[in-house]
């Protein structure tokens, strides 16, 4: 064990901890003013349900055995998990490792609500997500962190684009398209100043979630960090760019999003590619976010209410190709394009792939599962039009 390591794992897990609430007043200050509240309430009330999730049996399906899609129940309840020394061959126990990765769960799941918030049922979206957990996420980090089919075939994700960012986005487009439109989805962010402190928390956070994931405080890291730092940067002036060039004008809102697009598309890469990459990945991702939530979204038609689909889907799943190719052996010991090795280039296509795939037809299954053991997913248009804060909040109380 070393006293470091274990130090700054803790530390990145509050880190982490911190990204959901940073997430709902970042939602709530894009979302509509009817639904403020309640756009803040539904990630935290996630906090509660993800934990339990991760402590029952999450971590076990997750993390337990050598299975290629799925673990075992080992450790349901947190059982035969040591807090003093690791079986994974890291220098933190095995109770650090549990208590790092139980905060990616909250925030992924967390993220699928800003597809359809305003229009979904809370009982129905509570349910699913509980489902979602148990029979998504939990495999897809078994299949990529826990030994499983994507890492047999060598893709690599260093801290979550597929697992998380992709996943995430695909199932809130998912949702949307079955959920359908909104009846009047024509507002502006009504809380920019909502929207810049969640994302300054959501950024703080960023840094202990991909530089956390080296599990360790040495060299990756420092390179993890430094990484994040330089790809999130530079998208605040790219998205800026194309925010002006577009539409005349660079809002608040704007860059701080453009700030996170820039923080998903290093995510998988952050250990593994040199600076400079980063960089050149941090430009990308704020183009790409912006064209995203834009003319990709007003092209095909959906109502991504608070754009998960555009910043993480896409995002997460240019940052997870551009990692097979700027990967530098020297750097992180995975070659990738730039070292002449185009096979890790299809590798991560495959991933990707094979995530989109596996969260689509999961998602639309669980979405079918929970109207049928829970409640409709969409509210009436009389409720989507009173909004949740005066159906379920008590807005004066709570405002």
């Amino acid at each position: 064990m070393n006293s470091g390591d274990l130090a700054w794992v803790l530390i990145s897990a509050a880190l982490v901890w911190v990204m959901t609430p940073g997430l709902a007043l970042f939602y709530g200050g894009l979302g509509e003013r009817r639904n403020l509240l309640h756009t803040m309430f539904v990630p935290i009330m996630i906090i509660g349900i993800a934990t339990l999730v991760w402590f029952v049996i999450g971590y076990s399906l997750a993390f337990g055995g050598s299975g290629s899609v799925i673990g075992n129940f080992k450790h349901l309840f947190m059982t035969n998990v040591s807090f003093t020394h690791s079986t994974k061959s890291l220098t933190i126990p095995d109770g650090a490792f549990v208590l790092f990765q139980g905060m990616f769960p909250i925030i992924t799941a967390a993220i699928i609500t800003g597809s359809v918030i305003g229009r979904v049922r809370i009982k129905a979206m509570l349910v699913f997500i509980t489902l979602w957990l148990i029979f998504i996420y939990s495999p897809l980090a078994h299949m990529v962190w826990g030994g499983g089919l994507l890492a047999q075939l060598g893709a690599i994700d260093f801290a979550g684009g597929t697992v998380v960012h992709i996943s995430s986005g695909v199932t809130g487009l998912v949702l949307a398209l079955m959920i359908g439109h909104r009846h009047n989805d024509q507002h502006v962010p009504v809380r920019p100043s909502y929207v810049l402190i969640g994302g300054a928390l959501l950024w703080v956070g960023w840094f202990g979630f991909n530089s956390g994931s080296a599990l360790a405080a040495n060299g990756t890291a420092v390179l993890a960090l430094v990484n994040t730092w330089l790809a999130s940067a530079v998208a605040v002036l790219t998205w800026g760019l194309a925010e002006y060039q577009w539409h005349k004008r660079v809002t608040l809102s704007g860059i701080t999003s453009g700030g996170v697009a820039g923080l998903v598309a290093i995510t998988p890469a952050a250990g593994f590619v040199d600076p400079w990459a980063a960089v050149i990945m941090g430009l990308l991702a704020g183009f790409v976010g912006f064209f995203g939530i834009t003319f990709v979204k007003n092209s095909f038609g959906y109502d991504d209410t608070l754009d998960a689909f555009g910043i993480h889907g896409i995002g997460g799943t240019v940052g997870a190709i551009l990692t097979g190719v700027f990967a530098d052996k020297q750097v992180g010991g995975v070659a990738g394009l730039i070292n002449g090795d185009a096979s890790l280039v299809w590798k991560q296509l495959v991933a990707v792939l094979f995530t989109v795939a596996f969260a689509a037809i999961g998602t639309f299954l669980l979405a079918k599962i929970t109207e049928i053991i829970a409640a409709p997913l969409r509210l009436t248009p009389e409720e989507e039009s009173k909004g949740y804060d005066t159906l379920m909040h008590d807005l004066t109380v709570e405002s």
